[in-house]
């Protein structure tokens, strides 16, 4: 059996995704389980024995009618007998549609029967779920085809040896030893909206270092070289000098490396967040007041991994606003939770995981 997994977006759905595969792969053995994605997501996917083949659709294809229909006519050539198809937008529609699958399955959204043989409604935002929704409607595109009990239900990178030695002497060559906390901090978020005010943010950071006397790795890219200064010049003296600002990773992959070699991953929720919990690394994150908890808040029931929405502490907001005004106020809304209780509840996680000075 052929199987082709789709799910385009961000690295952090993408990797999330990849528990369709994971599960594919272990109830139907002798299966070939392809993965589509955007060429930027593909290293989370490195390594994964249950994906056979990675199939990239750039920007430049969706963008060209004649690309994209040659890119579909190339899916239908490989004659695939399933297509679980996690994104369901209109370019993912066509493509499982003019597939040639016999089993054709997605989420319903009222139209989308047209395209799909398999359609399963996600459970309503809202819906109080330990694993998380992005994980609980992730399982069910699985029902048509799987009809046992599902327990393989977390994400996992996997990096070779030589990645982490890698990782390990980049490490060294900066001072740092394992053998004290090394915290990696989410600095931005992938949106404005998304990131947490840098001046509360230093103070987060201040207190990490007083707290563990931890070295401190910003998650950056060059491009966001302004920012992360900014951020290390709002923090103490005390603080900078346990700041590794140049030790950065030039990649995706070493970027993992460096991340599984942390004692923890604090800041922004985002998609470094879900790549620290597919490497087994502690998070302590922090949510953008107008974005759903519900879907992103997984693997909460683990005690490793903690996050703060203003929505546990003042739901009275939520049921006087919509996300789009909170949205638009949304620093505002950041102030609604104070610092002093989020220093409070980073101090008892840092003692719940076990890290001490």
């Amino acid at each position: 059996m052929k199987i082709l997994v789709i799910q385009q977006k961000r690295i952090g759905d993408v990797l999330t995704s990849t528990i369709l595969s994971n599960n594919l792969k272990k109830f139907y053995p002798d299966s070939q389980v392809d993965y589509m994605c955007y060429p930027n997501c593909v290293d989370v996917l490195i390594g994964n024995a249950n994906i056979d083949e990675v199939i990239t659709l750039s920007n430049k294809t969706r963008k060209s009618y004649p690309s994209l229909l040659k890119f579909i006519m190339m899916i239908r050539s490989r004659k695939y007998d399933v297509v679980v198809d996690a994104y369901c937008k209109l370019e993912t529609n066509l493509i499982t549609a003019f597939s040639g699958a016999k089993h054709k399955i997605s989420y319903d959204k009222g139209y989308s029967n047209m395209f799909y043989s398999h359609t399963v409604k996600r459970l309503p935002n809202g819906t109080k779920s330990e694993l998380g929704l992005a994980i609980e409607n992730r399982l069910l595109l699985l029902k048509p085809l799987i009809k046992d009990v599902i327990t393989d239900y977390k994400p996992k990178i996997f990096l070779s040896d030589a990645e982490i030695t890698q990782a390990r002497e980049s490490l060294s060559h900066y001072g740092i030893g394992l053998d004290k906390p090394v915290i990696m901090f989410g600095i931005l978020g992938s949106e404005w909206y998304k990131t947490y005010p840098l001046e509360k943010m230093a103070k987060i950071i201040d207190f990490t270092v007083q707290r563990l006397n931890a070295d401190i790795l910003f998650n950056y890219i060059p491009s966001q070289q302004d920012e992360a200064t900014a951020l290390y010049n709002l923090c103490s003296e005390e603080t900078q000098s346990r700041i590794h600002l140049d030790l950065y990773a030039n990649g995706l992959r070493p970027f993992l490396a460096l991340l599984s070699q942390c004692s923890a991953l604090v800041g922004n929720e985002g998609g470094a967040v879900n790549m620290a919990k597919a490497l087994d690394i502690p998070t302590f994150s922090l949510f953008s007041p107008s974005v759903d908890k519900e879907t992103w808040q997984i693997f909460e029931n683990e005690p490793q991994n903690l996050s703060i929405h203003l929505k546990d502490l003042k739901p009275e907001i939520y049921e006087k606003y919509d996300e789009k005004y909170i949205k638009e106020h949304t620093f505002r809304y950041f102030d609604e939770y104070p610092l002093e209780l989020i220093l409070e509840k980073l101090g008892d996680y840092f003692d719940t995981i076990g890290l001490k000075n």
